[in-house]
């Protein structure tokens, strides 16, 4: 019984005697368990569409380009706000 976790459960059955039921559960770190999530990872894996380096590449520098003109802006903005408070609290 390596991995399995037993439990009684206690009912009523219609005449009022109380039955025990043996649940079982299985341990989520078992071998069978641990062999079944890695089967399938690698077939949701086989399902993945990598993209053409090219692609990747362009993607990649459009990202680049886009967090350098938000920090660009965010900075400007928070350098006039900054100015700005320091003339008001003069």
């Amino acid at each position: 019984m390596h991995g399995i976790i037993v439990s009684k459960k206690k009912g009523q059955s219609g005449k009022g005697k109380a039955d025990e039921a043996v649940v079982q559960k299985k341990s989520l770190f078992a071998p069978s368990n641990v062999r079944e999530f890695i089967r399938e990872v690698e077939a949701e894996f086989k399902k993945i569409v990598w993209p053409v380096r090219k692609v990747t590449f362009g993607l990649t520098g459009f990202v680049i380009v886009l967090v350098i003109i938000i920090a660009i802006y965010l900075g400007s903005v928070d350098l006039l706000l900054g100015k700005l408070v320091s003339w008001v609290l003069k």
